[in-house]
This record gives structure tokens, C-alpha cells and sequence, in this order.
């Protein structure tokens, strides 16, 4: 089968997706047969999809969460977090999370726009937020919710051709999940979920 090229990856490229029509994920969209409770309410939340200039191409803000966390130690994940009382709406708590875990100042962050709501196995309905950060910032990690912040390319995480499909067994039965690995940083779950879905709103 031959390959896709990978799509160029601007700006423009960017806006000109989220135009066009997309539609929610979950956690369980390659897992058909799973039974969802009824009747079960999902917490808002908003993550942060940042992208910054790197030296040859844009490049995707991304964190690994701290193992003392209750939800998804460990893992990779955009900044963000759940919907507070005091925040606007879920853009609004995308860029307070943010600034509270990695230091990112909201003032610098262009709003690009959002994707559909994800549903997570947590029972979290995640917004994920398109930005652009023009300029510099220093990276402050809170420590009590980040291990550490790197990026990653965004073309790397934007090509179907990267993504891979594994499963797992968990909370007694096998779930099937995507995975978008890049160097030592294995990306999975929600946040490969969320990849993905802006992934087919590219190409």
C-alpha cells in the first residue's frame, strides 16, 4: 500500500481544519462492544493543543503527568485540565491550567480554535483548544502535576502514517487504543485519541 505524504503544517493549514466538519471521540471509539453506564455525567474539561516555532517546523507542546497523580499518572498529556466554577468555559480553563502547570502566560496564547469534545474513560468531557505562542516563554513545571515538558513535531503527531493500534487489558476486559510514539515518548490513550481525531481533520 503506498504511503500518504505528509501534509505541510502551518498556520493556515491549521484554521483551514478546523473548518472543516468534525465530529466528538472517546476513548472508546475501537471498542465497540463496550457498554457505557446510563445516564452518566461527564465533568468538562479543556486541554491545551499549543504549538510553538522550532527550529525547522512548528512543533507541539506536550507534558508527562506526575506518577503521584490519581488520574493517569505517568502519562503523556496536553496541559489542562477540569472546568472550574471561577473559568468563562473550557477555553478559559485550558489557558488557566496551562499557565498553572507549565507556566504558559495566557497573553501569549493566539486561540486558534477547538475540536469536538472527547469522553474519557474517567468520565472527563475533554475540549481540546488549538493555539499558537508566538513568542518565548519559561517553562515552569508544577511539579505536584508535571514530571516534565517537551515537544514534539507537530507533522510527526498530524501523520496517519505514525499512528499504530494496541490493546490492553483493563478494568478486566481488552481495550484497543491508539498509539503515537515519538523517541522515547509513548503516546497513547486520550491524548493519541484527540491526536488523531485533529490528525483526520488535516488530511
Amino acid at each position: 500500500m503506498q504511503k500518504r505524504r505528509p501534509v505541510t503544517i502551518d498556520l493556515n493549514a491549521i484554521k483551514a481544519a478546523l473548518d472543516r466538519p468534525g465530529r466528538p471521540s472517546s476513548d472508546f471509539d475501537l471498542n465497540p462492544d463496550a457498554v457505557l453506564p446510563e445516564g452518566r455525567k461527564l465533568r468538562p474539561a479543556g486541554v491545551l493543543a499549543a504549538v510553538v516555532e522550532g527550529r525547522t517546523e512548528l512543533e507541539l507542546i506536550l507534558t508527562t503527568r506526575s506518577s503521584a497523580l490519581k488520574h493517569h499518572p505517568g502519562q503523556i498529556a496536553f496541559p489542562g485540565g477540569k472546568q472550574e466554577e471561577a473559568d468563562a468555559d473550557v477555553t478559559a480553563a485550558a489557558l488557566r491550567e496551562a499557565h498553572e502547570e507549565i507556566g504558559l502566560p495566557p497573553e501569549l496564547v493566539q486561540v486558534l480554535g477547538t475540536l469536538p469534545p472527547h469522553e474519557t474513560g474517567t468520565g472527563f468531557l475533554v475540549t481540546p483548544v488549538l493555539a499558537y505562542v508566538g513568542e518565548p516563554f519559561q517553562v515552569l513545571p508544577e511539579t505536584g502535576e508535571v514530571a516534565e515538558v517537551f515537544r514534539v513535531p507537530l507533522s510527526h503527531v498530524l501523520n496517519p502514517d505514525n499512528y499504530i493500534t494496541q490493546s490492553r487489558r483493563w478494568r478486566g476486559v481488552m481495550r484497543t487504543y491508539y498509539t503515537v510514539p515519538y523517541g522515547p515518548y509513548y503516546i497513547w490513550g486520550a491524548t493519541a485519541r484527540m491526536l488523531r481525531a485533529w490528525t483526520d481533520r488535516m488530511t
